[in-house]
């Protein structure tokens, strides 16, 4: 015979400080273990955005990032004549080569210096890559000191607006266009024409070449070609599995500090939540004594004490959840280890992260009950009644 649930509501409203005491103390480990993961999550999705699984990008062989790779122009232009890249209405071929410099500015209100990447790309860029849309002005002209900057980069960083001017590689260059990139890392990004960068920074040379395949289901042939061509010295990679693996380190790193200092945290929490539990069952020994008495088995009881801790986990993990979505899309900025440069992202809340922040609180509250139910079930009926 079950003991019925509303007992157990009854009791908790009986002791409504304790009991939103500890919920709460319960909704903040949530709230921040939500908080950590969704920058992780949204870190890793700005990262994968920047790819698309129908490009391909390459690097010099063994290189295992833009920065420390070099492709000459002849490879380039090897590259641009097979027929295995896409082409556009015209016929040109959907490539761009492109340099890669990471420069330090100064962030708005004196937030310091960052580092920020500076991409020459091809005027095919904009079509190659997906999602790259114009928002404010225009894109830059060939042949000029012009250059767009991302979104992202526009709210961080002064003097960013359509007209203005910024400064790197000891020239100035006119700001003549925003860029939108569906929230990928470009939009953390600096673009102007390659062959205006090339000169200023690394000379006759490229960091990557990325273009659009003509079938995107082909890649392991495109792969087979390009780095089996002697001509060339390169690696290939689909783009999107390319920036994505970028992220993994830094992710698993915030993961882990979000499971580390929630697990610190949740420690507390238990024992607030052993704590009342052990005071429920202090107070209410006579009322034990009587469920005995009238038929309930010891392991009902352990099973209604350890649903009193649930609920108040499960409680405790609704305010949490509902503490930490506000936080979702809020735009901040992280460097990214693999480039060195500074990356802008939303916090992203997912339901999954939401699901797994209300398991973490039934499982605070399955170990905050566990050890005072037990004691609950183990109560002789004498020593209950006595008590009373």
């Amino acid at each position: 015979m079950k003991i019925p649930v509303i007992y157990n509501l009854r009791s908790l409203r009986q002791r409504p400080v304790s009991t939103a005491t500890t919920a709460l103390g319960m909704a903040l480990v949530v709230a921040v273990f939500i908080a950590m993961m969704a920058l992780a999550n949204g870190f890793r999705a700005a990262l994968v955005r920047t790819g698309s699984p129908d490009n391909v990008i390459v690097l010099r062989k063994a290189a295992n990032a833009e920065m420390n790779s070099g492709i000459s122009r002849q490879a380039a232009s090897i590259i641009a004549g097979f027929p295995f890249v896409a082409r556009d209405e015209t016929g040109r071929p959907l490539i761009s080569p492109e340099t890669f410099v990471v420069v330090p500015l100064h962030r708005a209100n004196e937030g310091g210096l960052a580092n920020v990447v500076v991409r020459g790309v091809s005027p095919a860029a904009f079509a190659v890559r997906k999602g790259i849309e114009i928002v404010e002005g225009r894109p830059f002209r060939s042949g000029t000191r012009e250059v767009v900057v991302g979104t992202g980069y526009a709210i961080r960083f002064p003097h960013s607006a359509v007209g203005d001017t910024v400064r790197f590689g000891d020239e100035d260059w006119t700001i003549v266009g925003h860029f939108s990139a569906d929230g990928s890392s470009f939009e953390s990004e600096i673009w102007g024409e390659n062959e205006q960068f090339m000169p200023v920074f690394r000379g006759e040379i490229f960091q990557s070449v990325t273009f659009r395949m003509q079938d995107p289901s082909a890649f392991d042939g495109v792969q087979e070609m390009l780095e089996g061509d002697s001509r060339l010295f390169v690696d290939a990679f689909r783009e999107r599995e390319f920036y994505a693996n970028q992220s993994t380190l830094l992710a698993q790193i915030l993961n882990f500090i979000a499971i580390f200092i929630a697990g610190i945290m949740a420690v507390g929490a238990v024992f607030g939540a052993i704590n009342t539990m052990y005071a429920a069952v202090a107070s209410r020994a006579p009322e034990i004594g009587v469920l005995l008495t009238l038929g309930f088995r010891p392991r009902s009881v352990l099973a209604s004490f350890l649903l009193e801790a649930v609920v108040i986990a499960i409680l405790g993990g609704a305010i949490g959840c509902l503490l930490a979505l506000p936080i979702n899309g809020l735009v901040t900025s992280t460097t990214n280890w693999t480039s060195f440069s500074e990356v802008a992202f939303a916090f992203r809340v997912t339901p999954a992260l939401l699901l797994n922040g209300m398991l973490f609180a039934v499982v605070m509250g399955i170990l905050g009950g566990v050890l005072p139910a037990r004691r609950a079930a183990r109560q002789r009926v004498a020593n209950t009644l006595r008590a009373g």
